[in-house]
């Protein structure tokens, strides 16, 4: 899998876990999953890399709980075990 497809997966993960993902230049080290307003959501930095795009979201993501519930390819499923792990 391209990580460009790795990253659209995640971001697909993150809407079926009613996390709310936005695109923002942040300065290419930025980015990460965060709690705003009672909200969860996603920053994606724009002027980062793909692979510390792909990186920063799946470390997000792979904390959460309700990942058990979700249909996820097997690459998917890796890549946040991969992360689950470092965390």
């Amino acid at each position: 899998m391209q990580l460009q497809d790795l990253l659209t997966e995640l971001l697909d993960l993150a809407g079926r876990l009613n996390i709310e993902v936005r695109h923002a230049p942040l300065g290419g080290a930025g980015g990460g999953l965060c709690l705003l307003r009672g909200r969860r959501v996603l920053f994606v930095d724009t002027q980062a890399t793909l692979p510390d795009q792909v990186a920063r979201t799946a470390t997000g993501l792979a904390q959460e709980p309700q990942l058990e519930d979700c249909f996820l390819l097997p690459q998917v499923r890796q890549t946040l075990e991969q992360y689950r792990e470092q965390g």
